[in-house]
C-alpha cells in the first residue's frame, strides 16, 4: 500500500551505486558530503563513520588532487555505504578513483579537458559499472549558456545538464545520475520539473548553498520536500553549513514529512497553550533522545492537555496528553490509563512493547 506523497512518483531508470540501487521503485536515498579537509585522512574516515552511524546511505568526498585519491581506500575500508568521489577539471583524478574502487564519480564531462578525456573516463567507468553523476549548479554555468539566457534560469540549467549528458552518451555511456541545483528555491524546483520531463535518468535533488542550519532547513524542506511531493527525486542531500550528520537527519525528516516510509520514531507535539499542564517541549525532547537507535517506523505524540490531545493525535501509534501532574496514555486512539511519576520512562516502556 502506497503512502501519501508516493503515488505520483516519476519512475526513472535504475542505477546501481556500490551495494545500493536507486531509481525505479527503490526508496529515495539520503546522501551527505564530508567537510573535513582532503589532506586529513583520519578526519575524513572518522566523519564517514559518524554519518554512516547516523543512517547516511551515500557519502561523497572531495578529491581535489591525485594525492587525495588515498581517501577512497581509507573510507571504503571504514564504512560499507557507497562512496562518491567529487572531481573537478582533472580526468586523471577520476581514473585514479576508479582504480581505487570508488562507487560513483561526480563530475561534469565538459570540464575535464576535451573529448579524449571524456571517452577515457566513460570507458573506465563502464568497465567497472561505475555511474557518473553530472552536477550542474546555477553558480557555475558555462559562459555560453549564461550569455544565451542572461541568467541561470531553469532553462539554462537544463540545457547545461543535457549538454554534459550528450558528451557521455556520445561514447555509449548512460549509467548517469543528474543534479541541477540552485540556491533559489523556485528556480531550482522548476529546473528539476523541466529536467524530469526531458530524460529518464535518476535525479539527485537538493538546494545548493542553502545556508546555515535554520534557513538551510527551511529552503531544503520547501525545495526538496516540494519536489518529493510531486514525485521527483531519487536521491537527496540537504546542504547545510553545519555538520553532515545533521544533513542526514534532516534528509530523513524531509522524506518522512513528504509521506515516504522512513524507519525510526516520528515525534509529534502540540505548540502548547494556556491549557497546557505538562512541559511538552522538555518531554518531547527527552522522548526523542531516549528513542535514539529505535528502528521501527512509529509516530509518538506528546500533547499538552486532554481537551484536544487524543483527538488531534489520533493518527499517532502511541502518545500522551497532559493532565495536572499526570498524563493520559493512549495507543492508536484508544485511552489506556493514567501515567504518574516517571511519565517519560513509562511512555518509552510502552513504545518498546508495541
Amino acid at each position: 500500500m502506497r503512502k501519501e506523497g508516493q503515488n505520483m512518483r516519476k519512475v526513472k531508470r535504475e542505477v546501481t551505486i556500490g551495494n545500493l540501487t536507486i531509481g525505479g521503485h527503490n526508496p529515495v536515498a539520503v546522501q551527505t558530503m564530508l567537510n573535513v579537509r582532503a589532506d586529513d585522512v583520519a578526519g575524513n574516515v572518522a566523519q564517514a563513520v559518524r554519518v554512516a552511524e547516523a543512517g547516511c546511505q551515500i557519502v561523497r568526498v572531495s578529491v581535489p588532487t591525485l594525492e587525495d585519491v588515498r581517501l577512497i581506500e581509507a573510507i571504503k575500508n571504514a564504512v560499507d555505504i557507497p562512496l562518491v568521489a567529487d572531481i573537478h577539471f582533472n580526468h586523471r583524478i577520476a581514473l585514479a578513483c576508479v582504480d581505487a574502487g570508488v562507487d560513483k564519480i561526480r563530475l561534469n564531462p565538459g570540464n575535464i579537458g576535451g573529448e579524449d578525456h571524456v571517452k577515457e573516463v566513460a570507458a573506465a567507468c563502464k568497465a567497472k559499472n561505475i555511474p557518473i553523476r553530472i552536477g550542474v549548479n546555477a553558480g557555475s554555468l558555462e559562459k555560453e549558456v549564461l550569455a544565451k539566457y542572461g541568467a541561470p534560469v531553469p532553462e539554462a540549467l537544463v540545457e547545461s545538464a543535457m549538454y554534459h549528458v550528450s558528451l557521455l552518451e556520445k561514447y555509449d555511456f548512460d549509467n548517469i545520475v543528474i543534479s541541477i541545483k540552485s540556491s533559489n528555491v523556485p528556480r531550482m524546483m522548476e529546473a528539476y520539473r523541466l529536467l524530469s520531463e526531458r530524460c529518464d535518468y535518476p535525479l539527485h535533488v537538493g538546494v545548493t548553498e542553502a545556508g546555515t542550519y535554520r534557513m538551510g532547513l527551511i529552503k531544503s524542506g520547501m525545495g526538496i520536500g516540494g519536489l518529493l511531493m510531486e514525485g521527483i527525486g531519487d536521491t537527496l542531500r540537504v546542504s547545510l553549513t553545519d555538520e553532515p550528520e545533521k544533513e542526514v537527519q534532516a534528509g530523513f525528516d524531509i522524506l518522512r514529512a513528504a509521506g515516504h516510509a522512513v524507519g525510526g520514531p516520528e515525534i509529534i507535539s502540540c505548540p502548547t497553550c494556556g491549557r497546557t499542564n505538562i512541559p511538552v517541549a522538555k518531554i518531547a525532547d527527552e522522548v526523542e533522545q531516549r528513542l535514539k537507535g529505535y528502528k521501527k517506523p512509529i509516530k509518538v505524540a506528546v500533547m499538552g492537555c486532554v481537551v484536544n490531545g487524543p483527538g488531534e493525535a489520533r493518527e499517532a501509534d502511541i502518545g500522551i496528553a497532559g493532565g495536572k501532574d499526570e498524563a493520559l496514555l493512549f495507543i492508536r486512539g484508544e485511552k489506556i490509563r493514567i501515567l504518574r511519576g516517571d511519565i517519560v520512562g513509562q511512555l518509552v516502556d510502552e513504545i518498546y512493547k508495541l
